[in-house]
């Protein structure tokens, strides 16, 4: 589309004009302004390079105008200031002004992490059983070792001399080498310094680089880092952004969504890894492969999950988030200790719900029964906390140091507020007639058991 220029009339010096003379400048305007119309910026060219004999005609009707100097140089400028105003984009909503904000604040602190492994360099060659070239069997050898890619994820860091939060099935590899790539494509070698027992986080770490001033002194580079939110006050519903390495490839990309449910278990695998994950948050914001250990953040840009796992079969956008807080304790932990410690009671069970309470005739359809596993292990620990208490298989635990134990209230949950070395108290329902074949005609006593909580160790 061509644009006509703007001029600023109110720098035109009016001297008076008599009729005759107003009807002739009338005439001469206007074709000026039907060549500048059809000609673009030919025409404009051209009016101006006449322009020292239009404005010696205009002055017959005694009108002066301004220099052709000005008039170019504030049309480029008023262009200039257009275009300027069409590129810079204005969020449409205060919601879209937020998330264009946390992204920005927050990405140069979300890293990718590449996994590398020494892997064997395999060549084929052909074998003659018989001694002659008649008949070859081809077969493989190696030859040799070779560096290669095998994997990929995300982390964020946490503190400024680059302790990052990623996924435990992300550096599960002992023999594995991990590479720290940061949003501005610096290259950090990462060190695993603790992996948690019973979720699936980790803690690892790259060093800052060193610089000398011009004193000759030693600065330490500080990185950006992420805050923890407190993830105990979330609400389905809660707008949520996820940052990660999606599919190992596209750094930093984005997602947005909401908090979908709170509070699920689910079995999920990865890493050569299978492990039940409790207490977990589900969110429609995309997880795909690769952002694994990226944050999940609200709208103040605080880490609120741990992006840890996705729902495939049948499953559209349903992603699932470890809570910040179990995060926020491994980091406190490897900070003071050196290690994530973990309290343990020691025993299997399954978490009672008034379905379970009508299938199996149980008294209360809340807390935990203390069982076998599915394969015949033993529903109590040897020398565990539990065994020294004298738990037995069979009892239900009703509550943890006085928290009810229910399905939005784990286990898992209320023990991870605790350490190793905590005594606390159990309320337990014991059957006075264990031996009895049907559960229903089983009669429950109420029991208070002390428990000194020790430190997993696996």
């Amino acid at each position: 589309m061509y644009e006509i220029p703007k001029f600023n009339l109110s720098k035109l010096r009016r001297k008076p004009v008599n009729g005759k003379k107003f009807k002739t400048l009338r005439i001469l305007i206007l074709c000026i302004f039907v060549s500048s119309l059809f000609g673009g910026a030919a025409g404009i060219a051209s009016g101006l390079y006449f322009y020292n004999e239009i404005k010696e005609h205009l002055s017959d009707f005694n009108i002066e105008i301004p220099d052709a100097k000005i008039i170019e140089k504030e049309t480029i400028i008023e262009k200039a200031v257009e275009k300027a105003v069409e590129k810079e984009y204005i969020p449409q909503t205060s919601v879209e002004e937020k998330i264009i904000k946390v992204v920005e604040e927050s990405s140069p602190a979300v890293v990718s992490i590449i996994i590398t492994k020494d892997v064997p360099v395999m060549e084929k060659f052909y074998y003659s059983p018989f001694g002659d070239n008649f008949l070859q069997v081809p077969q493989y050898r190696q030859k040799g070792t070779q560096k290669q890619k095998i994997g990929g994820g995300t982390g964020f860091i946490v503190s400024e001399n680059g302790m990052i939060i990623t996924n435990k099935h992300v550096v599960l590899d002992d023999a594995a080498d991990y590479t720290v790539f940061t949003n501005d494509g610096a290259q950090y070698s990462a060190k695993v310094l603790a992996k948690d027992t019973i979720q699936d986080i980790a803690v690892i770490k790259i060093e800052p680089d060193k610089n000398v001033n011009n004193t000759g002194g030693i600065t330490i580079d500080k990185f950006p880092m992420l805050e923890f939110g407190d993830s105990s006050s979330l609400q389905i519903g809660q707008t949520v952004i996820a940052i990660g390495n999606a599919l190992g490839e596209f750094r930093n990309t984005v997602s947005v969504g909401v908090i979908s449910g709170l509070g699920r278990t689910i079995t999920a695998s990865g890493g050569g890894l299978v492990e039940t994950l409790e207490d977990v948050i589900q969110t429609d914001a995309a997880i795909n492969k690769g952002n694994s250990g990226g944050p999940l953040l609200n709208l103040r840009g605080q880490v609120i999950g741990i992006n840890t796992a996705v729902a495939q079969a049948g499953a559209e956008n349903i992603g699932f988030a470890i809570p910040a807080n179990c995060a926020k304790k491994d980091l406190q932990d490897v900070q003071k200790y050196g290690r994530i410690k973990k309290a343990f009671l020691g025993v299997r069970y399954a978490l009672l719900t008034e379905a379970a309470k009508q299938q199996y005739d149980l008294p209360v359809d809340y807390g935990i029964l203390v069982v076998k596993g599915s394969s015949g292990e033993q529903a109590i620990a040897p020398n565990s906390p539990a065994d020294k208490a004298g738990l037995r298989e069979g009892d239900i635990i009703l509550e943890f140091n006085n928290e009810k134990i229910t399905l939005d209230n784990s286990l898992v949950k209320i023990i991870l507020k605790y350490n190793p070395g905590d005594t606390i108290k159990l309320k337990i329902l014991r059957p006075e007639n264990p031996d009895e074949k049907k559960q229903k005609d089983r009669h429950y006593k109420e029991k208070t058991i002390w428990v000194m909580l020790d430190e997993r160790v696996e």
